[in-house]
């Protein structure tokens, strides 16, 4: 793996952020790497942030599996290192 990468932490980071969107438990999400094949959960994803949002990466190869940027009221979610994005509502919390 290339070693030029920040600390990490695991793939239930991921967990927070995308429990607003997914009625399911997100970190039990199998994912099959294109790049080395290694099979993984999101919850054993590399993930590097927080800013501008989580990355997380897979712990084989380091190949983007998913970014996660969270605003008021919206979630941005990428899956691998595709060009566009999906907007999601989430509800806004009232101080």
């Amino acid at each position: 793996m290339n070693q030029h990468f920040a600390r990490h932490l695991d793939g239930n980071a991921l967990a927070g952020p995308l429990a607003d969107v997914f009625t399911v438990d997100p970190t039990t999400a199998w994912r099959l790497c294109p790049t080395c094949r290694m099979p993984a959960t999101l919850g054993q994803l590399h993930v590097y942030g927080p800013g501008p949002g989580l990355t997380g990466r897979c712990p084989g190869c380091a190949d983007i599996a998913v970014r996660v940027v969270t605003q008021p009221g919206f979630l941005w979610l990428q899956l691998g290192n595709g060009g566009g994005a999906f907007r999601l509502n989430v509800p806004t919390t009232t101080p």
